[in-house]
């Protein structure tokens, strides 16, 4: 079994910047994909961002040219780099990774608002 443990959120205007953090508890073995999701009340999970074990990425359209997803293997972590924040990317964060199975992270709530 795998527990992530996120941090990084928080309240933040229009145009700032955050940076997300989510750690495994143990390290992940082989080929596999670290992920942040997004969910707002009444609406699916979205992906926002994804990269597998070989480091490519994947982004949603909505954050293309703003957010920035990069891993550490040796420490199991996946990192989150959010600028030029809007209102419209507030939501709840969650990390995701994929290999023999799925793991989730609790969750961490990004505001942004002025």
């Amino acid at each position: 079994q795998v527990q992530l443990v996120e941090s990084g959120g928080g309240l933040v205007q229009p145009g700032g910047s955050l940076r997300l953090s989510c750690t495994a508890s143990r390290t992940i073995v082989g080929i596999y994909t670290m992920g942040w999701y997004r969910q707002v009340p009444g609406k699916q999970r979205e992906l926002v961002a994804a990269i597998t074990s070989s480091g490519n990425t994947n982004y949603a359209d909505s954050v293309k040219g703003r957010f920035t997803i990069a891993r550490d293997n040796a420490k199991s972590t996946v990192y989150l780099q959010m600028n030029s924040l809007k209102p419209e990317d507030t939501a709840v964060y969650y990390c995701n990774v994929k290999t023999f199975g799925e793991y989730w992270g609790e969750g961490t709530l990004v505001t942004v608002s002025s």
